[in-house]
């Protein structure tokens, strides 16, 4: 396993429950038994807090911590877009990922690449769950 993963995925600052949440959601990836939870509050279209708790393994962990400290001060619609191609990692061509426009962009590469496709529901249930809890 990656160290840089583990790195990741112990950045936990965002690991907390939020009682006063305006959105939220619960998933499960199948295939593993990942459990996700995530809740939000948005004010005015931008994520002013979020939380997530999970039992999952670390390329979930690495995923959600990444995703919690990126979304913090988006906007909903900037959340959408890149949910919305967050496959595109896994594939060879990352040209498609520039469109997206977001700066951080690299961070994101390190764990999500083809390299790690045999975790990518693993790596995507943090994406999914955010995609859940915002109903986009």
């Amino acid at each position: 396993m990656d160290l840089e993963i583990l790195e990741i995925a112990s950045n936990t600052e965002n690991n907390k429950i939020i009682k006063n949440y305006t959105h939220q959601s619960k998933n499960k990836n199948p295939l593993c038994g990942d459990e996700m939870e995530i809740s939000l509050i948005v004010k005015n279209n931008i994520v002013e807090d979020m939380g997530y708790q999970c039992k999952s393994c670390i390329y979930c962990q690495a995923s959600v911590s990444l995703l919690s400290r990126w979304a913090v001060h988006t906007t909903i619609d900037k959340i959408s877009e890149f949910v919305s191609n967050s496959e595109i990692f896994f594939n060879e061509d990352f040209d498609q990922l520039k469109k997206i426009n977001i700066k951080d962009i690299k961070v994101f590469k390190k764990i999500m690449n083809p390299e790690n496709i045999s975790r990518k529901e693993c790596l995507l249930l943090p994406f999914k769950t955010l995609t859940k809890a915002l109903k986009l």
